[in-house]
């Protein structure tokens, strides 16, 4: 029972995971590609199969197993992430009333961009 419960959470995690990868394709600012990586993870847990589809993909599967491989961020996706962040942090400051709420999101949002610019590059 234990295995069944922890396997339906693992593909719930996937399915919400993907969803929202799925979404971030459409809407800008919402990223695509860590939600596929956490889809790919959390199917690697509990769903065999969704793992070997995304793995498989001509989109995905590349950036997931250059990510698994070698911890890699295409240079292009580094660009696109550094300018959505900037653009949202530009948006929160004319937008947000709360000066601190807007330096804790801009703050965050600049630590993930060191982060992303941190990792290899092909």
């Amino acid at each position: 029972m234990r295995k069944f419960v922890t396997t339906i959470l693992w593909r719930i995690l996937a399915c919400l995971a993907l969803c929202l990868g799925i979404i971030g394709i459409i809407i800008p600012g919402l990223p695509t590609v860590p939600f596929i990586l956490v889809a790919a993870w959390s199917g690697s847990k509990g769903w065999p199969a969704l793992e070997y589809w995304l793995l498989n993909h001509q989109t995905f599967g590349p950036h997931i197993i250059n990510w698994r491989k070698n911890r890699i961020v295409p240079v292009k996706a580094k660009w696109a992430s550094t300018i959505f962040m900037s653009a949202s942090c530009v948006m929160i400051w004319y937008t947000q009333s709360n000066i601190w709420v807007s330096l804790c999101i801009s703050l965050i949002l600049i630590a993930v961009a060191c982060w992303i610019w941190t990792r290899n590059s092909e």
